[in-house]
């Protein structure tokens, strides 16, 4: 009898899919700056658990498909066309705190759970990897969320008197393994302090919680950490022409060193941002021991920023907020100028506490990242450069192909046939000497023979007539429009405004240089990454339609589309920007040298830059 119940109540729960999920819901979806490769934000069922002075709370996104495994949950409602009978709410959750969600304080004491609130939803957007991406460790495809977003959502409540030193909980687990019986993705959150990123749930797990710093509450499982270990970390950008060292500090952290005048230990209010920014940033700005092959050059403050920090994002908050000071962070960006990529460069750190003894570093140049590790007794950072293939951006005239614009004419085969025409007046004047008709005849021969013996000799260019001025070929056209564009993006790889106007100065005509300055400003800001300009890496011509300009024969009207990809990089987070364009572009010869002389901007998009490429079926 009991068996035929349980399969009568897992069809039955199966099917309320279709009976209690019929109702819509609006969500927004979240973007992110950093990519989880575990994909457990991405399992079928998700729990975040919150953990504050006096209880716990649990909030549960169960899949549609794992109702059965958390049946205990679902209201009596569900069931009220079925013959079913369940125990009371208070038994089933008694039952749910003891053998299947399992929350367990000092000393082995189970905590009892309250249903707060449960109620159909539809699964809240997270950051998550694209379907097809690869996770580099591992191989394997990192799988998206499913498609069916139908969950049911229940809020519980694990209430305790007096806090514990630790907690461990423990999802539903089969009896046979003693593994989870559901995939489910989990993350944790110590008052508002995120102790791990979103990892697998699938056995017991305990956490030493830090009462007087939730930040440092810790996780006996090594794997369940967040990206950010500690406090405090710090990157060295090397970059073409620039170095920038980046620090990321939490605030609370802050205070072994700074003063930070704050009225209140749990809040920074919005009207002290700006004043604690400044402070901040001018303590590391003087404090900054960073030389570049030997040398201390003159550090420029970029910025100092608030960055809200949590496990899938960092992003500059723009305008003053009110922010908790146990998870608030501030970014501090100091950059040096330099004429190239430099050889060395060294960093040292002198800042310790006594929760600070380790402190993540990691140095980033055009080939990737060197993360380690900082300590009292090793408290320098290095960088060398060992990039012996890589080649610095270069900005180069495109010139114009002499074919196209000048004649070379043979100088002195000219000359010697032009001293034939005396030499025929001449002979006319000897008709009865012979002897002197045959001089003349042989130095006539003489000078044929040496205007084509120096003919490749004493060439002289002329400028070609336009009537006689060759079409350039669609495949030169493109050619030359691609060489231009990246010589317009590699300009900007500098970072002094002189540097960059003088090297768009060789594509791109004095008109239009504040123009296309100005838009490609614009264009490439990455928001994310607090208004940074984004290195443009790669550029793809989609088409191009060639036209000729009726009066101007070596003028092109280039109608075409291309895309520009570009990175940039801040505290270990690459923000990727994409754009496709469309517009008339005019390029003509200019000095010898092709030149943009008009652009007509007709359409600007932002891409996708992880979305794969539309299949032709056809």
């Amino acid at each position: 009898m009991i068996p035929c119940i349980l399969i009568l109540m897992k069809n039955t729960i199966r099917c309320l899919g279709l009976l209690v999920f019929l109702c819509g819901f609006v969500c927004f979806p979240a973007y992110a700056d950093w990519i989880n490769l575990s994909g457990a934000q991405n399992a079928r069922s998700i729990a975040e658990i919150h953990i504050y002075d006096d209880y716990l709370k649990i909030e549960l996104e169960i899949f549609v498909d794992d109702l059965v495994v958390f049946d205990r949950l679902i209201p009596d409602d569900f069931f009220a066309q079925s013959k079913i009978k369940r125990a009371p709410l208070d038994e089933r959750l008694r039952q749910f705190a003891r053998e299947d969600l399992q929350v367990i304080a000092d000393g082995g004491r189970k905590l009892q759970a309250a249903l707060n609130l449960i109620e159909p939803r539809l699964r809240k957007e997270r950051p998550s990897s694209v379907p097809w991406k690869i996770n580099p460790y591992t191989g394997r495809p990192i799988s998206g969320p499913p498609e069916d977003k139908r969950v049911l959502y229940a809020e519980l409540i694990y209430s305790f008197k007096q806090r514990p030193q630790s907690l461990t909980f423990i999802p539903p687990l089969d009896e046979n393994s003693r593994t989870g019986k559901v995939p489910i993705g989990f993350i944790t959150y110590h008052d508002g302090a995120p102790l791990h990123d979103f990892r697998y749930w699938s056995e017991p797990s305990t956490v030493a919680l830090d009462w007087e710093d939730p930040w440092y509450s810790q996780f006996d499982n090594k794997a369940l950490r967040r990206w950010q270990p500690g406090g405090v970390m710090s990157f060295l950008y090397i970059e073409p022409f620039e170095v920038r060292h980046e620090i990321l500090a939490r605030v609370k952290d802050l205070a072994a060193w700074i003063d930070l005048g704050l009225r209140g230990d749990d809040y920074i209010e919005a009207d002290e941002n700006e004043p604690l920014k400044q402070r901040v940033g001018e303590f590391f700005l003087n404090r900054d021991a960073t030389l570049i092959d030997g040398k201390q050059l003159q550090p420029i403050l970029d910025r100092a920023s608030f960055v809200k920090y949590s496990t899938t994002a960092s992003t500059f908050v723009v305008q003053p907020e009110k922010l908790p000071i146990n998870t608030a962070m501030i970014g501090v960006i100091i950059t040096y100028l330099t004429d190239g990529l430099p050889q060395q460069v060294a960093s040292k750190w002198d800042l310790w506490s006594n929760r600070i003894q380790k402190v993540p570093v990691d140095a980033i140049d055009p080939a990737g990242g060197l993360p380690s590790y900082l300590t009292p007794d090793d408290s320098v950072q290095t960088w060398t450069n060992y990039l012996k293939t890589y080649r610095m951006p270069t900005v180069v005239e495109i010139g114009v192909d002499d074919s196209l614009t000048t004649i070379r004419l043979p100088l002195a085969s000219i000359i010697c046939l032009l001293a034939l025409l005396p030499l025929g007046i001449n002979v006319r004047n000897y008709k009865k000497d012979l002897r002197a008709i045959g001089l003349h005849i042989a130095l006539g021969l003489l000078l044929i023979a040496g205007s084509g013996l120096l003919y490749p000799f004493m060439r002289v260019a002329v400028t070609k007539p336009a009537a006689l001025a060759p079409e350039v070929t669609d495949e030169n056209a493109v050619s030359i429009l691609n060489s231009l564009l990246k010589n317009i993006y590699r300009s900007f790889d500098f970072r002094k405004e002189e540097d960059i106007y003088d090297r768009l100065a060789t594509s791109v005509s004095g008109n239009l240089l504040s123009d296309i300055y100005l838009q490609h400003r614009k264009s490439m800001v990455v928001a994310q990454a607090g208004g940074a300009q984004a290195r443009v890496k790669d550029i793809e011509i989609l088409d191009v339609d060639v036209r000729r300009i009726e009066d101007r024969p070596l003028s092109l009207l280039l109608h075409t589309r291309w895309t520009a990809a570009g990175t940039v990089g801040h505290w270990g987070h690459l923000h990727v920007r994409k754009n496709r364009y469309r517009a008339d572009i005019t390029v003509e010869p200019l000095d010898d040298a092709w030149k943009i002389t008009a652009l007509e901007l007709l359409e600007e998009t932002r891409v996708d830059p992880y979305a794969q490429p539309k299949r032709d079926d056809n």
